[in-house]
């Protein structure tokens, strides 16, 4: 009886497609020194904040620009940083040869994180019996994950499709990211990152706000000056507004 002797023997090695998490850089403008000068200023306080996170470079704001992009020069800013570019979308043909050229790799079928859609329910007021039937948003239920022992310098905690709920001190040093919103019910001295993968709704609360950064969907604070007296030390909140995040007093717990 013959014996196939190649399905006897066991494959090494399997290919699988696989997705990964990246975090990505999207150019708003092509002039590479003052984007560096940016994230530099953007970093200052907190250097060492990504771990060697892989990067995708987001090119479809400046897709039009006639003006060449320097992409050796703005890779090499980027490793600095610790992150590693790997990838690049949105660009012109142009833009895509010269990533290419840097060593990029195409991913034209990237697609850049949303935030959540939200659910509109219905909700009934009696007044005078007479019932009003009024439309109210409300965010889709995320679960969410409790802490309850103090974070010390270089201890990080990462909610992962959740709200993130601390119950002690955020160290300075120390990190807590979501996916959704972060309560911190002790002082928040570190960094705290909200809506991780994307949700321009998150928000950071805490009873004492000094943080060393903020973050939502990835529009960064750090704190190189005092807090205003309103807010240092006292409980407040983050928010976007457009692209700017805001830190503004919590009244009712004041």
């Amino acid at each position: 009886m013959a014996v196939d002797s190649k399905s006897a023997v066991r494959a090494s090695f399997d290919l699988k497609s696989a997705e990964l998490p990246v975090l990505a850089v999207a150019l708003r403008s092509t002039d590479v020194a003052t984007v560096v000068a940016d994230l530099a200023r953007r970093l200052a306080d907190d250097p060492d904040f990504f771990d060697n996170d892989p990067v995708l470079i987001d090119l479809q704001h400046v897709q039009d620009s006639p003006e060449a992009i320097d992409f050796p020069c703005l890779l090499a800013a980027l490793r600095s940083h610790r992150t590693r570019p790997v990838a690049v979308r949105g660009g012109s043909p142009a833009q895509m040869d010269a990533a290419h050229e840097a060593g990029l790799v195409p991913a034209p079928d990237a697609t850049l994180a949303r935030p959540k859609e939200r659910e509109v329910v219905r909700e009934v007021e009696v007044v005078r019996e007479v019932e009003v039937i009024r439309e109210v948003p409300v965010d889709v239920v995320r679960p969410t994950v409790v802490v309850d022992k103090p974070l010390r310098s270089g201890q990080q905690v990462y909610a992962k499709g959740a709200d993130l709920v601390v119950l002690s001190m955020v160290s300075f040093g120390a990190e807590v990211i979501a996916d959704g919103n972060v309560h911190i019910y002790a002082p928040l001295r570190g960094r705290a990152v909200a809506g991780a993968r994307g949700d321009t709704a998150a928000r950071i609360f805490t009873t004492c706000m000094q943080p060393q950064l903020l973050s939502i969907a990835g529009n960064y604070r750090a704190l190189e000056t005092d807090l205003p007296a309103d807010v240092a030390g006292k409980p407040a909140q983050a928010r976007l507004e457009g692209d700017r995040l805001i830190i503004e007093p919590l009244a009712s717990l004041t």
